[in-house]
């Protein structure tokens, strides 16, 4: 038996295309959340979750955060199934409006990290192996030095 086709495509050409044009207020927020600037939060910009694409995910804690714009207040029904969906996916999604971000954007990075010190901490993978007591297979190149 061979195995199912996927319901979707993830939108992987699309999120590119959308890292290269960030809007304004997206820049403006991706400049205090790259490289690990908040609060050491990994976060990437414009990752696919199905069929959707995030503006931003830290995939270490599952938190998802979303800019809207004027648009988004017409498509409040499409938005709510996003969110449903992505929430259903394992994260959790905090929205916040393009004036917010531009207004006050002291607030909007307090809350994100409130709500990231909320979160569940991360597990590490199980150990993998055959029974072995060495938790994973060492990197490449590295060689264990023996007595």
């Amino acid at each position: 038996m061979g195995m199912t086709e996927p319901q979707f495509r993830r939108p992987t050409v699309r999120a590119q295309q959308l890292r290269r044009d960030m809007t304004e207020i997206e820049r403006v927020l991706w400049q205090q959340m790259r490289g690990r600037r908040l609060n050491g939060l990994k976060f990437s910009r414009q990752m696919p979750v199905g069929p959707y694409i995030c503006d931003f995910l830290c995939r270490t804690i599952g938190l998802v955060v979303e800019i809207d714009g004027g648009q988004h207040g017409e498509a409040a029904a499409y938005d709510e199934a996003r969110t449903r969906f992505i929430e259903n996916e394992g994260y959790r999604v905090l929205r916040f409006w393009n004036n917010e971000v531009l207004e006050n954007m002291e607030g909007v990075l307090t809350r994100i990290v409130e709500t990231a010190r909320t979160m569940p901490t991360p597990q590490p993978p199980p150990a993998s192996g055959r029974g072995s007591e060495k938790a994973s297979l060492p990197l490449a190149g590295w060689e264990e030095k023996t007595a």
